[in-house]
């Protein structure tokens, strides 16, 4: 079942069922970004609330991927995919009935719980089901499809919030949901790591989850916490964060195998991951609560606003995983955050004065194209890295570890910059975001910079690169 190719009916079919399902939670993630100052007039929600809106689902998604990688590779990738979708568009229904803060958040979690358990997965069936000279190609295509999905979410938000409600940006799953199962039960083959036994790493799996937690209670409550709390509940983050290392180092059957981070290239673009979607993830949610608070760009304007990406994206991003092939990944994942920060830096200079079709064109415009360029360049070959590093067998952990990163990179950066950038619950005024919005923008330049000039220190071609023994074999899910 691993042979199947990309240019069969069954091949496309299999992309296009991950593509549907990953694309599901990445277009939720960008969605529900053009939806925060409608469901925070609504709901009456505050900036803390909104911050663990975004957040909520992130914290569960970031914190339990590794566990779902690890359920699909020991009792099935395609079950815990499907099992994924379904939870993720029951989770999304509850979110759209929402009527108090406190509810949203708690529906957010559980939305992050779905997409721990089929995100992974879809990276995975690919890894397992296509021939191998097929997959680097068929993970172009899935980064260029899903990348659209998460890029084009403003768009269709912004319609759905300004002409329905910004409850049916989390209704449009169900849907979604109802196609993925469908075209995934039709074509995609079943698979499992051979001969996975052992218990699974319960204790990992909490630690982390604490960690992540209190990390981020830690950032968004900074004001109530005084900065005394905050650095004891910081304190109390890292002590559950190494408490997390020494059980994964001490484990039977870890969620995250140590010895894979013996990879030179493996370690590197996951510490590149971190720090580009820190950025990515702080760069979207402060964007587009700029253009409608400083610009006052209705919702649909502010999702039209990134079309570009879009169009960027469906062109390009593809070869950009061609290329990484063709000239490994070294300089793309060291050009592709470079002309990301370049574009950031544009962006970080929109003000109240660009407002209308000319202000769009000359400020706002520019700054995206840059960056939608840096995208096509570095996604594809940052994926195909992380997947290509790992140990046979490993696919559905490596891609878990890589996708948590990600997560917890958006996490914290989406949970601290407003703290550090001075934007508090008056966010509603433009006076006092637009000059936070300017500083978020140029910390997120910085850290693209800083993940362009890693991918080049340490990142190598995976197969002249030495790989990290694993030192438990393949024995474990």
């Amino acid at each position: 079942m691993s042979g199947i190719e990309l240019a069969s009916p069954r091949g496309r079919l299999i992309v296009a069922a991950t593509v549907l399902g990953s694309g599901m939670a990445m277009l939720d993630s960008s969605v529900v970004n053009v939806a925060l100052a409608r469901i925070g007039e609504d709901l009456g929600a505050g900036l803390a609330d909104l911050q663990w809106v975004t957040n909520g689902y992130l914290l569960a998604l970031a914190s339990l991927i590794l566990l779902g990688g690890s359920l699909g590779d020991r009792f099935g990738r395609r079950r815990i995919f499907l099992i994924g979708v379904v939870w993720f568009a029951l989770a999304s229904a509850v979110c759209g009935l929402a009527q108090t803060p406190g509810q949203l958040i708690g529906a957010r979690l559980l939305q992050g719980v779905g997409g721990a358990l089929l995100t992974p997965g879809s990276l995975a069936l690919l890894e397992s089901s296509l021939r191998r000279d097929d997959r680097a190609k068929a993970i172009g295509a899935w980064t260029g499809a899903t990348g659209i999905a998460s890029v084009a979410g403003p768009f269709l938000g912004g319609w759905l919030v300004q002409y329905a409600s910004w409850r049916w940006v989390f209704w449009i799953n169900l849907p979604l949901a109802v196609v993925t199962v469908w075209v995934a039960r039709a074509a995609v083959p079943e698979s499992r790591r051979e001969h996975a036994g052992g218990r699974f790493d319960v204790a990992g799996a909490m630690l982390a989850t604490a960690a992540l937690a209190t990390a981020t209670f830690a950032l968004i409550q900074t004001d109530s916490l005084g900065g005394g709390g905050t650095v004891g509940v910081l304190v109390l983050a890292g002590a559950l964060g190494v408490g997390f290392v020494l059980v994964e180092r001490r484990a039977v059957s870890p969620l995250v195998e140590p010895s894979l981070f013996a990879n030179r290239v493996f370690s590197g673009a996951n510490l590149m991951t971190l720090l580009t979607y820190a950025a990515l993830g702080a760069m979207s949610f402060f964007l587009t609560l700029q253009l409608q608070i400083t610009l006052g760009y209705e919702p649909l304007l502010a999702g039209l606003a990134s079309l570009p990406i879009t169009v960027l994206m469906l062109a390009l991003a593809a070869q950009g995983g061609e290329l990484g092939v063709r000239i490994g990944p070294r300089i793309p994942l060291t050009v592709g955050p470079l002309l990301c920060a370049i574009g950031v830096g544009l962006l970080a200079f929109v003000d109240a004065a660009d407002t209308g079709v000319a202000g769009y064109l000359t400020a706002v415009l520019p700054g995206l194209v840059v960056f939608g360029l840096g995208l096509c360049v570095l996604v594809a070959p940052l994926t195909a890295t992380v997947l290509a590093a790992a140990p046979p067998g490993h696919a559905g952990v490596a891609s878990g570890v890589n996708n948590a990163v990600a997560r917890t990179g958006t996490l914290l950066a989406v949970a601290a910059l407003p703290a550090v950038v001075g934007v508090g619950s008056d966010y509603r005024d433009a006076a006092v975001f637009s000059p936070g919005y300017r500083s978020a923008m140029l910390v997120c330049a910085g850290l693209l910079v800083l993940g362009g000039v890693v991918s080049w220190l340490v990142v190598r071609t995976p197969e002249d690169a030495p790989r990290g023994p694993v030192s438990r074999g393949t024995s474990r899910g």
